[in-house]
């Protein structure tokens, strides 16, 4: 910048106005300045009584662009709308979106779409792109694919921006089968690679991710197997399919690491119970003084010491965290720390450490309590005072999980009547209990099981399988535990039976049914592991000599040999 006022003070003495260059050389001024000193940038813009659209557009994207005053850029480009002697042209509409999508503004954005139409506008690539980018941002998908379905040429970043917004929003199936169709048009680039890595982990669906590794690396001429961000998406959909060890051999190939790397590896490790290698891989990365750790970081690391219990070496954790790297916890950080506490039955502390918080604590740290409550067999009045205070501190409506949790209590208090009457406030409030949903993949192909389920073209076989499995498990003294059944007062055969019948019982049987022998079975759930399933699990690794690793809403648990990973701390 000192440079560059230089040339500006030069210019002021010995340019006049109305030079034929002037104009550009002024242009060329405020371009630059844009980049480093928006202040200087708006005084040199303020210099002209009628600045051409290069210079609107160049100002409308530097506060675009910028980290604090991305609102100025729309109010710039309504500046420009007013001044008579400019219009905005297919520069202008990217940069204002853009600053649109980030600011969430949807009902400015939309009016923007109604100005590109009228200007004749809406067939440029590059301003549809940003369309689809806006909508995709502002929760509005459905006017982001009309944007593109719409588009009568589309760029690779076109197919980029629609694929990576519906992974965004956890609608994997649909960004993969849209991969599938840009690949007529357009060959994947590394953008494109990372939403499908990322599909992939949402999906648990290992076979096609080991696919889009192997496409990778026969790109390696294009530098996509050396890409960080790739080689970070590879990690973490690694550990999401539950496949640890290729994510340890892909991260400790990798010739460089960034700060997400280390997280995303960190928070693997933590998800599979492998306490003692997260912290390891935390204290390589403080020693390797490459990358410091951020706030992320310290969510990775606090996970890894709640899912062993590791109490002490969360709070030095934490106060490392504040002391040391100066970092401001946030509430992930105290919601971390508070579910440690409780869950390792020190209850008391954690609603001392709630109590203390200086923001208030949201209905996820509230539930964690509820959860420990269950867990540690707490007193039902402890637990009731947490089932208020989470309804009492939501701002929307309440998912089921809060009843299911406060039913088991109940359950396991053998107060029938008051899990009754607690699904009857269900069936008034329509609530609806989410069912159980299990995923196996059997030779890269999905199946999809419910609770109860029967839609299956081989149910038949499945539930014949089960009756062999029941009586293999009394042989080997297995006894049901009731807190994960049904939250109806039924008969005892009737609780026996929907426990049989959990989604993942269901998965199990059909991937002993299936796979190869050797094969570890991969089991995606969508609810956390109920104690009689757990239990089983263990029982049928065990006696059928299967390795079973069941990923659900909290973490990894790898059953072999009628052990878990967990060491039954989940």
């Amino acid at each position: 910048m000192a440079q560059l006022k230089q040339i500006h003070s030069q210019t002021l003495r010995s340019i006049p106005s109305h030079h034929p260059q002037f104009l550009f050389l002024y242009s060329r001024i405020l371009h630059f300045s844009s980049l480093a000193d928006l202040h200087y940038a708006t005084r040199v813009f303020n210099h002209f009584q009628n600045p051409n659209s290069f210079m609107w557009n160049t100002l409308i994207r530097a506060y675009a662009r910028s980290t604090h005053f991305k609102d100025r850029a729309i109010e710039l480009y309504r500046a420009m709308m007013e001044d008579e002697t400019v219009i905005p042209d297919n520069h202008t509409y990217p940069f204002v979106l853009k600053a649109c999508a980030y600011l969430f503004w949807f009902f400015e954005g939309k009016q923007m779409h109604g100005r590109i139409f009228k200007l004749g506008l809406e067939s440029d690539v590059h301003i549809c792109n940003s369309l689809i980018h806006f909508y995709a941002t502002c929760g509005n998908l459905d006017l982001a694919q009309k944007v593109f379905d719409k588009m009568s040429e589309r760029s690779r970043v076109s197919w980029n921006v629609l694929i990576d917004s519906y992974v965004r929003v956890g609608e994997f199936d649909i960004a993969l089968n849209l991969f599938i169709q840009m690949q007529i048009a357009f060959e994947p680039d590394n953008y494109t690679m990372q939403s499908v890595i990322s599909a992939c982990a949402g999906l648990g669906a290992l076979s096609l991710g080991l696919w889009a590794h192997a496409y990778i690396l026969k790109k390696s001429e294009m530098d996509m197997a050396d890409d960080v961000l790739i080689n970070t998406c590879l990690v973490d959909m690694y550990c999401k399919c539950g496949s640890l060890e290729i994510a340890e051999q892909v991260f400790e190939s990798m010739p460089d690491k960034n700060v997400n790397s280390w997280n995303s590896m960190i928070l693997g490790l933590a998800m599979h119970g492998k306490a003692e290698a997260a912290l390891n891989c935390f204290n390589r990365m403080v020693k390797s003084q490459i990358v410091s750790p951020n706030s992320i970081t310290f969510v990775s690391v606090l996970s890894a010491c709640n899912h062993r219990g590791k109490v002490n070496e969360g709070l030095q954790y934490f106060d490392m965290m504040t002391k040391e790297y100066d970092i401001e916890p946030r509430l992930e950080h105290y919601g971390c720390l508070v579910d440690l506490l409780a869950r390792a039955g020190r209850i008391e502390e954690a609603l001392n450490l709630v109590s203390e918080m200086p923001m208030k604590p949201d209905v996820v740290i509230w539930r964690s309590l509820l959860d420990a409550c269950c867990k540690q067999q707490a007193s039902v009045e402890l637990s009731e005072e947490m089932a208020k205070q989470i309804f009492e501190s939501s701002e929307g409506s309440i998912g089921s999980g809060v009843y299911v949790l406060l039913s088991k209590v109940y359950a396991s208090a053998k107060r029938w009547n008051e899990v009754g009457l607690l699904r009857k406030l269900m069936t008034d409030k329509g609530v609806i209990k989410q069912p159980g949903c299990s995923l196996v993949e059997i030779d890269g192909v999905t199946h999809e099981f419910f609770a109860g389920d029967t839609t299956h073209s081989q149910s038949e076989d499945i539930y014949k399988f089960l009756n062999v499995m029941d009586e293999k498990l009394k042989s080997v003294g297995y006894t049901r535990s009731y807190s994960g059944a049904t939250m109806v007062d039924e008969m005892e055969d009737g609780k026996q039976s929907t426990l049989r019948l959990h989604s993942e019982r269901l998965a199990i049987a059909f991937g002993l049914l299936s796979s190869k022998p050797g094969v570890p079975i991969r089991i995606f759930k969508n609810l956390r592991v109920c104690n009689d399933c757990h239990q089983v699990t263990k029982l049928i690794s065990r006696i059928y000599n299967v390795e079973i690793i069941v990923r659900d809403r909290v973490r990894f648990h790898h059953f072999k040999d009628g052990t878990c990973s967990c060491k039954d701390y989940w």
